[in-house]
Formats: structure tokens, sequence, C-alpha cells
């Protein structure tokens, strides 16, 4: 449907309606593509658009709007046989056309390797009976992804479509982004070759063609590209050492992919413009070592052995040193270059991960996910702090939690553990139990404090077969702390727990997580404490009365003279 858009009006409708097909009784929809459309380029989107609706009306749900400022290809699916178009337009006296695709189809018919989502690293994908001649009334849509920090190059083996200067029938359009929503890099057709590349790690493909001239479709392969440039990188979590090297550094010294090896050589790497080495902190023939209060874990990347019967080279030697230190310092990366060999070491900050969780009962099987955790006072709580690692070699150490009517932790706070040492009569510590550290204790609220309680737990992580850490030395008083040292710390704060009184009268108010003074009531042991009180109060008052006249009674005042 090509359709000039008449100057002196402000606003019209079109009506699509196509009659079910009494036959067959399928259910019929539409589909609608905006293959092209010049409307007012000064004009807001708000003043100047064309809005479609889901039905015979305008009063029927709208499905969207065009303008001149969209840079896509809008197309619509109605839910039903019928969609309406309403124009409005501004006061400008300029030409407006639009042309626009439309047809009719059943909601039972569905076209096989038609779109999907592909979300390896790497792969390709063709037209739907490629290469023999592509669907009528097709539209697929792709949905690209490849991993955080990598961007995708796009490249089309062949394209043959049906050739259109402005790509009207038969067209695949490229969009910057994870749907047709996103920006347009390119709407193309005919017999080319072109390749594209988005601005993140999501890219989305599409497909369409109408009921005349199929030809064989296309083929099209994805790969990732690291978008930083780096020659060697390496970064460390609780789980995984991740290095990074480029392509073009291996190059430049006249190496590939396959002459490179980790400690294990069956760990080989991901492949795209970088080498990408991911694995574990205790696989692939990784070192760990415990040096005072750092645990690290060191790996190496080397020249595959040469064939033994090489005499001479002229390459330079490669060795690049991987360390993951897991302490609280900073990154350093240092490069050296001796006269014959390269040696490229790199260090980089390690974090463990580490979490805290009330759970319902000493089993810890089911943790408790709401926030506050509304609680009475004396019930008992259950504690989890837990290490996400995989290296079964360590060992939690409960060495301090307190609690705090403050999320920030400010006074006043009481001490649940201390030194490893429990110090509150109902604060129970578990044993040690690889990664996790466990204790429980009985609900209780501050004085003269609002009903919230926080708790923060600090927490010592040491080698599971060192019989002289701290983390094996268990509880510790002051007298005894200059002892084996922990190898690596770190705390978590949990929060908050509130009284299920406070939960009940905010509930009431209309108020939530509004928290109360809890109100004490009057026992026969208040009332006897006030009388005694009143009685040492009244004595008291009496001494110091007699004292006072007993005083007058032996002093004598002379007036003074005036001056």
């Amino acid at each position: 449907m090509i359709s000039r858009i008449p100057s002196n009006f402000r606003s019209f409708r079109y009506i699509l309606d196509q009659r079910k097909d009494r036959c067959r009784k399928r259910p019929v929809i539409s589909q609608v593509f905006f293959i092209s459309h010049r409307l007012d380029p000064g004009a807001s989107c708000e003043v100047e658009n064309i809005k479609v609706y889901d039905g015979a009306s305008t009063d029927t749900p709208l499905l969207g709007k065009v303008c001149s400022k969209v840079d896509y290809v809008p197309v619509f699916e109605s839910s039903s046989n019928s969609l309406t178009f309403q124009t409005s337009t501004s006061s400008s006296v300029i030409q407006r056309s639009v042309f626009v695709f439309y047809y009719y189809f059943s909601s039972e018919i569905s076209i096989n390797n038609c779109g999907g989502y592909l979300n390896d690293f790497g792969g390709s994908f063709t037209s739907p009976n490629y290469p023999q001649a592509h669907p009528e009334f097709a539209y697929c849509v792709w949905h690209i992804q490849v991993d955080k920090g990598y961007i995708i190059d796009l490249n089309f083996k062949e394209i043959f479509l049906e050739i259109d200067e402005n790509c009207r029938f038969d067209f695949i359009a490229v969009y910057d982004g994870p749907s047709t929503n996103s920006s347009l890099l390119g709407q193309v057709c005919g017999r080319i070759t072109p390749s594209f590349q988005s601005s993140s790690n999501t890219l989305t493909v599409v497909l369409s063609t109408d009921y005349a001239n199929s030809y064989r479709g296309f083929s099209a392969s994805y790969s990732p590209l690291y978008e930083k440039e780096v020659n060697a990188s390496l970064s460390c979590s609780s789980d995984l050492l991740t290095a990074i090297i480029s392509k073009s550094y291996l190059e430049a010294l006249h190496y590939n992919e396959n002459d490179l090896q980790l400690n294990d050589p069956l760990c080989r790497p991901r492949v795209s413009n970088v080498l990408e080495y991911s694995f574990p902190l205790n696989k692939c023939g990784t070192i760990k070592q415990v040096e005072g209060h750092t645990i690290t874990y060191t790996n190496f990347i080397t020249i595959t052995n040469s064939s033994s019967s090489a005499v001479i080279t002229r390459k330079k030697h490669l060795q690049i040193i991987l360390k993951c230190e897991m302490e609280n310092n900073s990154t350093v990366e240092i490069m050296y270059i001796t006269e014959d060999d390269i040696i490229k070491n790199i260090s980089a900050l390690g974090k463990y991960n580490i979490s805290m969780a009330f759970y319902e009962s000493e089993s810890f099987n089911n943790p408790l996910l709401s926030s506050p955790y509304y609680v009475d006072l004396n019930q008992t709580l259950f504690v989890q702090v837990t290490l996400h690692v995989l290296d079964p070699n360590l060992v939690v150490f409960l060495d301090t939690c307190i609690a705090s009517p403050t999320s920030d932790l400010a006074p006043p706070t009481y001490d649940l553990i201390r030194s490893g040492c429990s110090k509150d009569d109902t604060c129970n510590i578990y044993p040690l139990s690889g990664h996790y550290g466990r204790f429980q204790f009985s609900a209780f609220k501050f004085l003269r404090r609002l009903g919230s309680v926080y708790l923060q737990c600090k927490v010592l992580i040491c080698e599971s077969n060192d019989t002289q850490s701290r983390c094996n030395q268990g509880c510790i008083s002051r007298r005894k702390r200059a002892i084996s040292s922990y190898k690596w710390k770190t705390e978590s704060i949990i929060g908050p727990i509130r009284l299920k009184t406070d939960h009940t009268t905010s509930s009431k108010s209309g108020k939530q997580h509004a928290t109360i003074y809890e109100a004490q009531p009057f026992s026969s042991l208040h009332i006897l404490s006030f009388m005694v009180l009143s009685l040492n109060v009244a004595i008291v008052g009496g001494l110091l009365l007699r004292q006072y006249r007993n005083r007058g009674t032996e002093c004598q005042y002379q007036k003074l003279q005036s001056y």
C-alpha cells in the first residue's frame, strides 16, 4: 500500500479488515511493515505521527506509532483480522508519503528455521530453506548475544533477495541491540555481502519477504570481538581466573594460539580476536600458595615444546605468569624484556564472594529471603555465612559478630561473638564446617531504641589443613591473642530484624516498615520498687532540712552599711 498523505488534512484514518475464512475456520491475523515513510522532519512525534491500533477502531489497544524520528523498520502485528491507522500531521505544507506492506496469515502456520536465539560464542545461520528459495510471507527474527566485554562482528557470506532500490519488498534489517526497537544499522537486499558490527554484546537480524520473487535468501556468520585493546590482562573472581591475550600481540612475536599452553595442556582458550583462558582457581594445574595473610593462585602460559629435531630458533621465548592474590590490595602489572626472552608477569586483585543469611532451622536448608525479618522476642535465630568458592581446601571462621540498631553499625553495639568466643548466653557457635560459618542466638531488642537490629560478622578464611592457622585455634581470650595468623579477612552485614509486635502495630496504622517503642506492662514488682524509692527520697529530704535549720541558730548576720 503506497499512500500520499494530503497536505490539507490534519487527521484521518485507514482501516484494514479481512473476513475470516469461513470454510477453513482458521484464525487470521495481520502484519504490517512500514517499509519507508517521509513525514515532517521538523515536527515532534507528539504532533505528527501514524498510530496503529489493534482492531477496527481507535478505541482498541494502541500497538505503537511511527514518526520522522524513527530510525528502524516498524512492524506491527494484530491479534485479530483488523488494524486501524490514524494519521496526524503538523501545519507544515510539505509532501508526505508512506509505503506500507501488509498481509494476512493464519496463526497456526509456522516456518521452520525462522529466527531464534543465538547465544554461542560464535556461529552461523541461514534463511529458511537455504540454499533453496526462501518462503513467502516470512518474518524471521534472530537475537544474537555473546558474553559481556565483547561486541559482535556479523558477516553475510551471501545475500540473494529481490532487488529494489529502497529494499521495500524482500529485505534484511540489522539492529544494534537486543530488539527491533534498537537503532537500525542497515536495511539491505539484492545481491551483496555486507558486514556489520554492534556497539554492545547484542544484535538483532530480521528477514522480511513478500508474496513474490523468492530467491536463495542468505547465509551469515557472527563472531565475538573483545572490545578493549589490550596485549594481556587478568581478572580474578571468587571462582575463576580469566586471562585475555591479544592475537595481534602474539602475531607480533610470531606466535599463534596453537603455540601456547597452560600448566595443564588440556585447558584450551576460546579464540576470537583474543585468546581467553577462563578456568576455576583449583583447575588447569593452578598452584596455590599460602604466604602470610594472602592466598595466591599461580599458573603459567608457556610455549609448547618445539620439534626435538630443531637445533636453532629465531623466535623469542614467551612466558606469561598469571597470579591471583586473594587479599584487599592493589593490582600490579609488570613487564620486563631481556635480550632473548620475554617474561610477562600479571598480578590481579581477587576477592572471595561471601554472603550471610538467616535460615529456618538448624538444618540450614532453607534460607529466609524476606527483609525485614520479623521475629518474636527470645525466638531462636539461625545465621549462616557462606563462602562461594570451588576450592575445597578453605574453611570459614567466625571471628566477630556484633549487633546494632542502625544499618551503619553506629553505637550502641552488642557483641554476640568476639575473637571466636561467644559473648552472649544464648549464642551458640557451630564447629568449623568447610565453606560455612554458623551460629544461633535468641532474638532481642535494644532499650530506648527502635525495634530494628542489624548484624555484622567479620570472618577469617584459612587453609583447612593448616593446624596452626587462626581458624583452627577457636575461641581465644585477649591474653592469648599473639598466636598464628589468618589468610584472608572480610565482613558481611545482614538485617534488619524486627519484632513482630512492631510489624503488627505498623500494619494497623497503614504505614509499612514503621517501628515503635515496645510498652512494658506494670507489675507488682514495679509498684514495690516505686514505693521504696519514694520513701528513700523522703528520708533524705528530711535530714537535709533538719541540718539547714541547725545551721540557722548557730550563725548571726550583721546588716551591711550603706554607701
